[in-house]
């Protein structure tokens, strides 16, 4: 698996990124939100570069013009409910691909809260055989989210290349997606790459519950 941490290079990603770890500039959620779309449209911009692209002749209303677009059949695919915005981002850019759609949500097993499940209920995509399938999802802390909504959408078919997409990983996470994916045909995208988890699971120093953050706290 190819690994890019977009932090390693100044750009005003990381901008973006300091707004959202900061919990005075948390409260405003729309500003949250955006923040989380401006990183995947950066993102989609750089997945741009590693597409397929050939020469096609557009008509101007003075001669013809001979541009290379991409070749790509694009699904993006998200986690509920969290993954949204960072979709949304995406689709900006990319914005006559198709979407997929998966709930993943972990639990606790325990009443200390230090050991997690995660739990699949529902799926939404088209067909994914020859098509280039862009899952993206915020936070990567375990990995073990992004594994099952993968394995999910593998029942819609097998994508020819896989692009994962995430605002922060945890070098947890980012250990056990190299473990599941040991070929060049995944590439893993991150904002920023944290050093630990803490023992309910969540990335330190992180930003905290991006869904929550985004759209309300939960129940």
């Amino acid at each position: 698996m190819k690994i890019y941490n977009l932090s390693e290079e100044n750009s005003v990603l990381n901008q973006f990124v300091a707004e959202l770890r900061d919990m005075d500039i948390q409260q405003d959620r729309m500003r949250f939100r955006r923040n989380i779309e401006r990183i995947g449209e950066i993102m989609a911009y750089e997945i741009s570069k590693t597409l397929s692209y050939s020469a096609k002749k557009v008509q101007t209303p003075l001669g013809t013009a001979t541009i290379n677009t991409y070749d790509d059949r694009l699904v993006i695919a998200t986690v509920f409910r969290a993954g949204l915005p960072l979709q949304s981002g995406f689709l900006h850019f990319f914005d006559h691909a198709n979407c997929a759609f998966v709930s993943a949500f972990r639990y606790y097993k325990d009443m200390e809260h230090r050991v997690i499940d995660v739990q699949i209920e529902y799926i939404a995509a088209p067909l994914l055989n020859n098509h280039t399938l862009l899952l993206v999802d915020p936070m990567l802390a375990t990995g073990e989210s992004m594994e099952l909504a993968w394995k999910a959408f593998l029942t819609k078919g097998t994508p020819k290349r896989l692009h994962i997409a995430c605002v922060i990983a945890s070098v947890e996470g980012v250990k056990h997606l190299q473990k599941l994916f040991q070929n060049d045909d995944v590439t893993l995208w991150c904002a920023a790459v944290d050093p630990e988890l803490n023992e309910h699971k969540y990335i330190v120093p992180g930003l905290g519950d991006a869904g929550d953050l985004a759209f309300g706290d939960k129940l």
